[in-house]
């Protein structure tokens, strides 16, 4: 593919006019919304509406005239739409972690009623981190073990004393995705409940919870829901699920009836009981204007078209790397059906420091040590040309040795 072919495939792309709604800075390839979404231009307006109007005039008043305390439902009920939730049946609140701890706290009592002799949750060794240091912390809790095993290792897992199944639907670090209906079933057959981690699925890949028959799905609105630095995240559980028993932080917006201001805690019906305080209406504001920018997406085909514009952004980028930087080992999966939005290559010496050689040219990658090369590609604004472009720079930076330089040696705290 020529840099001409690229353009041309930007010339006839459907979704091309997404961009727009998106402040990219000018010069600039962004290749990091699987870490930080960029930012919808309707944002800002929304946050200023909010703080001026809402918040400065409204004052406590706009609880009730604005809609502030049905934020968490309304802005999860677009989510859902996404991931193939039911309306009513997933919450925005919290953070992802905070959100793994409530259902997978839920998941090991149901464990202990319903087969007490299962005493293991099974995860991959690559899970992000703060999925099982949320799963070791339980498992000493509630008495259960934590087996880390690799990814073809998790069928023999799912065992007799398997309780529960925690997976990241799309590894943070190659891509690699799971086939969430197989999964499910097998775990399912041995008897285990499955929690899914979507935060590098949601509004990336095509999920349906509900028609995979999952059981518990958490996930956050600052990757590719594009909801801004520290977006609320979101929880779902399935409906013959979330009424067996209270999620473990039983806040005042989780009960039936917060401001009856009584002693006794009453969980609210359904998926509100996994919210815990008061809503962060200021972030929930900029989430919304995040996940509108991906449902802008459904007349021009929705998840599916962005599925397959991701595919084709990936294949072509990962084909070029290949070609022109051979000293770089993919790391993604080559089968498209095995890979999410994102591209990884791995070297064992240099690849924090061509990261950081990349983006001193403009091209926004990350490093996940300790030696994946990580660029995530959002459909909604990125360009053929982008991914060409992107991989001519990183030819650029090794065949140069620009990553020498002492400056992009330096480790720095975010990576």
């Amino acid at each position: 593919m020529t840099r001409d072919d690229a353009l041309a495939l930007d010339a006839a792309d459907p979704l091309a006019p997404l961009r727009g709604q998106f402040h990219i800075p000018e010069g600039l390839i962004y290749l990091d919304g699987n870490s930080l979404g960029v930012l919808p231009r309707a944002t800002a307006a929304r946050v200023q509406q909010v703080v001026q109007q809402e918040w400065g005039e409204g004052l406590i008043r706009s609880w009730n005239s604005a809609g502030w305390m049905n934020l968490p439902a309304r802005v999860g009920d677009k989510i859902a739409r996404l991931v193939g939730a039911e309306p009513g049946t997933l919450v925005v609140a919290d953070s992802t972690s905070v959100n793994l701890f409530k259902v997978l706290a839920a998941a090991l009592l149901m464990a202990k009623e319903d087969a007490p002799t299962r005493r293991t949750i099974v995860s991959e060794r690559s899970n992000f981190p703060t999925d099982l240091y949320i799963a070791e912390s339980l498992a000493r809790q509630h008495g259960f073990e934590l087996v880390l095993v690799e990814p073809e290792g998790i069928p023999a897992a799912l065992d007799e004393h398997c309780a529960v199944l925690m997976l990241t639907h799309v590894n943070y670090r190659t891509g690699r995705m799971h086939d969430m209906a197989a999964v499910t079933a097998a775990a399912h057959a041995a008897g285990a409940r499955v929690i899914w981690d979507l935060a590098h699925s949601a509004g990336a890949v095509p999920v349906d919870l509900k028609g995979a028959n999952a059981d518990f799905a958490v996930g956050c609105g600052y990757k590719y829901l594009n909801g801004g630095p520290g977006a609320p995240a979101f929880v779902w559980a399935h409906p013959r699920h979330v009424g067996r028993f209270w999620q473990p932080l039983a806040g005042w917006i989780g009960q039936a009836a917060p401001f009856e201001f009584t002693p006794g805690y009453r969980p609210a019906p359904g998926i509100a009981r996994y919210q815990c305080g008061t809503p962060a209406v200021l972030s929930l504001a900029a989430l919304e204007c995040g996940v509108d920018t991906v449902l802008a997406a459904e007349p021009l085909g929705g998840m599916s078209a962005l599925r397959a514009k991701s595919l084709a952004l990936t294949r072509l980028f990962a084909e070029r790397v290949r070609a022109t930087c051979p000293g770089l080992a993919l790391a993604s999966p080559e089968v498209d059906a095995e890979r999410g939005s994102q591209v990884c290559f791995s070297h064992p010496e240099i690849g924090y420091p061509v990261v950081q050689a990349l983006i001193a040219r403009g091209v926004i990658g990350d490093f996940r040590a300790p030696d994946i090369l990580r660029f995530g590609f959002t459909p909604l604004y990125l360009r053929f040309v982008d991914a060409f472009d992107a991989a001519e720079h990183l030819r650029a930076v090794i065949e140069r040795e620009e990553w020498r330089r002492p400056e992009f040696n330096q480790r720095r705290a975010v990576t």
